[in-house]
């Protein structure tokens, strides 16, 4: 398990301390990453899902359907037994929409102040809203949202945030939380010109769901 913010090793509660903690962030909710990926590993993670008291319950976003030749690379959660899932994150591959090799694509859905999107994204701070408020007051940039999906039958936009080099980020909000697309190459953004159509994986795993090879997203490539 590591800190969702910076990927550092996490110390577990204990008689001095009632929460995770980690020695750069201070106390967090430890991610969790599956090994592999499948079907059972799945619905064991979703099992794990419980209603915190702090938000509700965090979607699990995979595209459905996924796009020709792409697969579920991926999964993985931060939280606790005692608080519930606090951020879920999921991985897929496939053919880079431009035709340049290999892309990844990470799906992260979160509660407020836990990081993980900022993460993976490569971009300062724990929640994007400051960036969403620049993008939008920003008179000389682009006019609307850079990206359009659908998300739990609702259309949602995404705005394109500066990150490092060899990915691109996208954020926005969705089911009252924040919802990040992380691609890696940067061109593999184009993905998201696709139609996409996110569906909660919490609300029913569609049983012709294809899994792959794990990632390395989820594994520390950021």
């Amino acid at each position: 398990m590591s800190c969702p913010r910076c990927g550092a090793q996490v110390r577990k509660p204990d008689l001095m301390h009632s929460e995770w903690r980690c020695d750069n962030c201070g106390d967090v909710p430890p991610f969790h990453v599956a090994e592999h990926i499948n079907a059972d590993i799945v619905e064991s993670m979703l099992r794990r899902q419980a209603v915190s008291g702090e938000g509700g319950r965090v979607p699990f976003w995979c595209p459905w359907p996924l796009p020709a030749g792409w697969m579920v690379t991926g999964i993985g959660w931060a939280g606790d037994d005692r608080r519930g899932v606090r951020a879920s994150a999921l991985a897929c591959s496939g053919p880079e929409p431009l035709g340049g090799g290999p892309a990844d694509v990470m799906l992260i859905a979160e509660q407020p102040g836990v990081g993980l999107g900022t993460r993976f994204a490569g971009i300062p701070g724990i929640d994007p809203g400051y960036l969403i408020a620049e993008a939008l007051a920003d008179p000389g940039g682009h006019p609307g949202p850079h990206a359009k999906i659908k998300a739990a039958g609702h259309p949602t936009p995404l705005w394109c945030v500066k990150s490092p080099e060899d990915r691109s980020a996208y954020v926005s909000e969705a089911k009252g939380m924040w919802l990040y697309a992380v691609a890696w190459p940067a061109s593999a953004g184009y993905f998201l010109a696709e139609h996409v159509v996110l569906h909660d994986l919490s609300e029913g795993v569609p049983s012709e769901l294809v899994y792959g090879a794990p990632s390395p997203c989820l594994h520390g490539k950021a």
